[in-house]
């Protein structure tokens, strides 16, 4: 099938597009002093970025060079050298600089630490860093001690290694950054299929019948995938967008390493469903209604494989189609147009990310999207499946290798069983009972004292809703641990005491490491020797070395990561295999390629799927009010890079994209300055013109985030990200 060309212009000038070419050229000036160690880890080193996971300039799905413009970004995060404590300025000014300028001071290459009131920063030695961390978590009470790490660039032995300190110490707080992304998807697909993890792999893209990416922006997120998409589209697949904004990246797209796409562009979306912000469920509803109308199911599937059909059925005859297009945001005939499209298509796949996942109901989003999968059986098979798309590297097995407060390394539940189980094989007691989420440590620091909460990267300060209500509860805890590899605006909060631990990267580590994919790909990334930074150490040895002092004798620590993979094997059954992982290019994938082949779902009651009744909730502003939500610029999580929106043209400090029809309706004109006010908090900017649904509004995360306040899915602790705002000429 020939590939539509986005513009008779060649390379898209005058569009509003990624500058791929100027983008690598300033990857290759931020690294001019270590060319040769970036080259190297381009080459050998598993992707610290997104977690499609390119192996060296490879991958799995496709042949040919692999490598994105967010990748290049992030190299200099593993090419500079350490920063000087002695020439940082005092806290107040570095309290003042944005974590672009914090993050160009250098990385960090000595133990640093202050106390509230403190002036600058004090240096400290490793044995005394590692004293009065290990000391503190010795003294402190199980139940105020807490544990969260983040995903960028960390291993699966940096995980596993953190949440064994956490649990042998008597604590089950302990949580992972995808409480912030796709812990709905997680428990959505747990409960509904009994694993929750992504059924397919990326190559099930190119061919499917349909490809359905929903609330989820690849081109400015997982930037690779539209190489796929690019080939996607000749093989014949039909892409369909649903997502409030009409996504230029998604629309049409340049691939830099294909020379057609490079000089005309690709078009990608077929069809783009403009759902409002919160009425993905409603659009659920709506299709399967006309699905179970026409009868255009699987009905052998549903009856040989599933459960809960009929409740579901029973649930959807219910409700009236004025209630279900209200919610969704779009009439009947829009959804009956879906519905043909997929009714008619013999294979689908399901691609979505926090346009479903970031609301108060963003599990039963989940089990929407499970619904309409089951009815015409689109799971099991080649080219069919659910994918709940990462957006960091090491994001899946962080999860699977226990960072969780209701599981265990492996997934499995938090019993006592399971708890003795751990015990016997470490040497000590592990705790039983249910940990909190990273919001519900939140809520407890800030109620009352905490003795000690340990971070592994991240900068929760910026990606949390309300972050002067963050800030109140970090200040309120007897020891905060910061270990990172550079100085964020979240570890220079004030707080009671504060130490902060150099670390290294994935490349700077003897013995190497592994991450696991979006698609379930444990995959080994080498050492990659000529890089030493001051005195930062292994992120798995940092926790365990800390383990070794503050509990004392007995225990089975791992001395290498190697040890730690042998370890991992024997503890975690579904990521058989690790132990043999020993260099570039091997990988084990778990569950194989397809999840459920058959229709077998094991670890579901009588081995069958569940369909889901669709209680809508509905997110209609009522008059002169709007939905606002958050979106991505420039930037890789709170990593900014200009601080811009390449896709759609506009900065990402102070723009908030409204649909020209509501700015017409308020007075104002493209460019106009605006207040934009929650119940929260009011924040100032810039008025661009969107094709964004009627009623909504976005703006840019983190800064919007202080408009959001703290409100939580109650299936799965996920951050709700939206709020209902007022807009007024500033």
């Amino acid at each position: 099938m020939p590939v539509r060309y986005a513009s008779p212009i060649p390379f898209g000038f005058g569009q509003e597009k990624p500058r791929h070419l100027r983008e690598t050229l300033a990857a290759l000036w931020d690294n001019r002093d270590r060319l040769g160690y970036a080259a190297r880890i381009l080459r050998e080193g598993v992707c610290d970025g997104c977690s499609l996971g390119p192996r060296g300039l490879a991958d799995d799905v496709i042949p040919g060079l692999h490598l994105c413009t967010t990748r290049l970004r992030l190299l200099r995060l593993n090419t500079m050298g350490p920063l000087d404590p002695a020439r940082l300025p005092d806290l107040a000014t570095l309290r003042g600089l944005g974590g672009e300028r914090l993050k160009a001071l250098g990385r960090l290459g000595v133990p640093l630490a202050f106390s509230r009131g403190d002036a600058r920063l004090r240096t400290l030695s490793w044995d005394e860093a590692l004293s009065r961390a290990s000391g503190a978590i010795a003294a402190a009470a199980a139940e105020r001690t807490g544990y969260f790490a983040t995903s960028r660039g960390l291993t699966n032995e940096a995980y596993y290694a953190f949440q064994k300190l956490a649990r042998l110490a008597g604590s089950n707080h302990v949580d992972l950054a995808a409480r912030l992304c796709h812990a709905a998807s997680v428990a959505g697909l747990e409960a509904t299929l009994g694993v929750g993890a992504p059924t397919c792999q990326l190559a099930d893209f190119i061919g499917t019948d349909l490809l359905v990416v929903w609330g989820s922006n690849l081109a400015n997120n997982q930037p690779v995938t539209m190489k796929y998409l690019h080939h996607a589209k000749r093989a014949g697949t039909r892409v369909v967008v649903i997502n409030p904004f009409r996504e230029p990246g998604m629309e049409r797209y340049w691939v830099p390493s294909i020379p057609m796409s490079a000089l005309f562009g690709t078009r990608i979306a077929d069809e783009c469903y403009q759902v409002r912000a919160g009425g993905d469920l409603a659009f659920c509803a709506g299709v399967l209604k006309l699905l179970i109308e026409w009868d255009l199911l699987d009905r052998e599937f549903i009856d040989a494989h599933t459960a809960g059909f009929e409740a579901m059925r029973d649930g959807l005859a219910a409700l009236a189609w004025e209630e279900i297009e209200a919610a969704a945001g779009l009439g009947r005939d829009r959804m009956a147009e879906f519905a043909q499209d997929y009714g008619q298509a013999r294979s689908a796949v399901f691609v979505w990310s926090m346009g479903i996942t970031q609301h108060p109901f963003g599990t039963r989003n989940v089990q929407g999207i499970v619904d309409l999968c089951l009815a015409r059986g689109m799971i099991g098979r080649p080219r069919c499946g659910l994918m709940p798309i990462r957006g960091h590297s090491g994001v899946q097995g962080g999860g699977e290798c226990g960072l969780s407060p209701v599981k265990f390394p492996g997934g499995l539940p938090i019993t006592p069983e399971n708890a003795a189980s751990l015990a016997a094989r470490w040497g000590a007691p592990v705790p039983s009972w249910r940990g909190k989420t990273f919001g519900e440590m939140l809520q407890a620091c800030h109620d009352a004292p905490w003795d000690v909460l340990y971070l592994v990267g991240g900068n929760l300060y910026e990606t949390m809703p309300d972050p002067e209500f963050m800030a109140r509860a970090m200040g309120n805890i007897g020891l905060r641990i910061h270990q990172d590899i550079v100085l964020n605006t979240g570890a220079l909060l004030e707080g009671q005491d504060v130490l902060i631990l150099p670390a290294r990267t994935r490349y700077e580590q003897e013995g190497g490491g592994t991450s696991t994919s979006t698609e379930r790909r444990i995959r080994f990334s080498p050492y990659i020797p000529g890089h030493d930074v001051g005195e930062a150490r292994p992120e798995w040895w940092i926790p365990t070395e800390i383990g070794r002092r503050a509990l004392g004798a007995g225990i089975a620590w791992a001395a290498s990561p190697e040890a730690i993979r042998q370890e991992m094997a024997a503890v975690m059954p579904i990521y058989a295999g690790i132990e043999k992982l020993a260099k570039a290019g091997d990988s084990v994938q778990w569950g194989g390629p397809m999840l459920f082949p058959g229709g077998r779902f094991d670890k579901m009651p009588a081995g069958r799927a569940r369909f889901t009744p669709l209680d809508l909730p509905s997110r209609v502003p009522p008059p002169g009010k709007f939905w606002l939500a958050t979106r991505r610029g420039k930037q890789f999580n709170t990593l900014t890079y200009g601080g811009s929106d390449p896709l759609v043209g506009s900065r990402s400090d102070d723009t908030f994209l409204m649909n020209p029809a509501d700015a017409a309706a308020l007075g104002l004109a493209e460019g106009d300055r605006i207040v934009v006010r929650s119940d929260l908090a009011a924040l100032d900017g810039v008025v661009r013109f969107a094709d964004i649904r009627a009623g909504n509004l976005q703006g840019y995360w983190p800064r919007s985030n202080r408009l959001i306040a703290a409100r939580y899915d109650p299936d799965s602790g996920m951050p709700d990200y939206n709020a209902l705002v007022s807009v007024e000429k500033a």
